[in-house]
């Protein structure tokens, strides 16, 4: 194919993903309104499959709860690619001001994911016109439940990945750190593995004026916490970066009592697979050797969460190729390591794919998770362009 031609091509997708300015901006305006925590998002995943329908794409609802997934079947066999977004919001009190400010109290999309739900829908109604041209299948996964407890690994233990099976995989997230109008791309590691862990320390109370009688279980907790950031700071490589971070801690009832019980919480993050398999047995080593050289008991809960989100390098140049033609090489940034989590990661370990981001940070915007959290609707178009692009140049469309 000639360059003019390719030119023309590329120019009428352009003109046809601006044709859905105004529905991509509606839609996300409608799930704005209706935010759901997660494998809560009843109204959402309604609204989902509701559109899939109306493009005539096959829909299936129910998966994981309130998963949904559609399927565009090309004209042509081939292979099939996933476009994932995450549908769940976070239990915050809005306070944009928005005239399609949240109508459910408490609870706000503060995320971006009512943004992630309407690229993949504004994609859908693209790439649903070009289907005869399409060698393979398109297959959008709305998934519940991102911010936690994770919706991905229970869609994929339900069939998603398979029927048919997926061979590609992508996603995108706004990201406030990042100028407007920048789309981010980095191969390999991303985002990290993100774990938590639940303490109970377990002493002997009494009198405060008799420390001698009593199991501090404050002294005891202060103690674990200095010895669990010593893990990262004396028992790993200084080169693999590496968090313990203890997020809550609460202890004793009175200025005179010595409590007998403390508890904390906390998380651990990693982008190595092999520290993050060893982080249960490393936190649970130094619990216990502090406890006991204290005379204290403890109970520890250890919940694995999402792995580290890594993207397969060869699908990171598919997805930096497209961004180059949707923003211009100047725009494609490589985003720098986040200790962030994200459940992607679940299907990007079992499928070679990318996560990547749109850039929608201004000076003076709220960041991400905060009650006044917006961006400027346009930029979403970004998203549903490099999608469709990432769709066709791996499906091969027939000219």
């Amino acid at each position: 194919m000639q360059s003019g031609q390719r030119d023309v091509r590329m120019d009428a997708l352009r003109h046809s993903v601006q044709m859905e300015r105004e529905n991509v901006i509606c839609i996300r305006r409608d799930l704005h309104r209706i935010p759901e925590t997660g494998f809560k998002e009843v109204k959402t995943s309604a609204y989902v499959a509701e559109r899939l329908k109306e493009l005539g794409i096959e829909v299936q609802m129910g998966i994981a709860t309130h998963g949904v997934v559609g399927l565009l079947r090309g004209g042509w066999p081939g292979p099939t690619l996933m476009i994932r977004a995450d549908m769940d919001a976070l239990p915050i009190a809005e306070e944009t001001g928005l005239a399609f400010a949240s109508t459910h109290p408490g609870c706000m999309h503060a995320c971006g994911h009512d943004a992630h739900m309407a690229m993949a829908l504004g994609a859908a109604a693209v790439l649903s016109r070009l289907k005869d041209r399409i060698k393979g299948h398109v297959k959008f996964v709305f998934q519940p439940a991102e911010e936690g407890p994770g919706g991905a690994k229970p869609m994929i233990m339900a069939g998603v990945l398979e029927n048919p099976k997926v061979d590609y995989a992508i996603g995108c997230h706004l990201w406030a750190e990042r100028a407007e109008g920048c789309i981010g791309v980095r191969p390999g590691p991303f985002m990290a593995a993100m774990d938590r862990f639940d303490l109970k320390i377990i002493g002997k109370g009494g009198h405060g004026a008799q420390p001698h009688l009593c199991v501090d279980a404050i002294e005891v907790g202060t103690q674990v916490v200095a010895a669990l950031q010593r893990i990262v700071s004396r028992h790993m490589n200084p080169i693999e970066p590496a968090v313990v971070t203890v997020g809550t801690f609460h202890a004793g009832t009175a200025f005179n009592i010595t409590p007998g019980e403390a508890v904390m919480s906390g998380t651990t993050r990693t982008f190595n697979e092999e520290i993050w398999k060893s982080w249960e047995a490393r936190v649970e080593r130094v619990v216990r050797g502090v406890c006991e050289s204290m005379g204290a008991g403890f109970e520890l809960k250890y919940t694995q969460g999402y792995p580290p989100t890594i993207n397969d390098a060869k699908m990171a140049e598919v997805v930096r190729r497209c961004a180059v033609q949707v923003v211009g090489a100047d725009r494609v940034v490589e985003p720098e390591l986040t200790m962030g989590g994200e459940d992607m990661s679940f299907f990007l370990k079992r499928v070679p794919g990318c996560y990547y981001c749109i850039g929608v940070g201004r000076e003076g915007a709220a960041p991400l998770h905060n009650a006044r959290f917006d961006f400027k609707e346009d930029l979403m178009l970004l998203g549903v362009e490099t999608h469709c692009r990432v769709a066709l140049d791996l499906l091969g469309a027939k000219e």
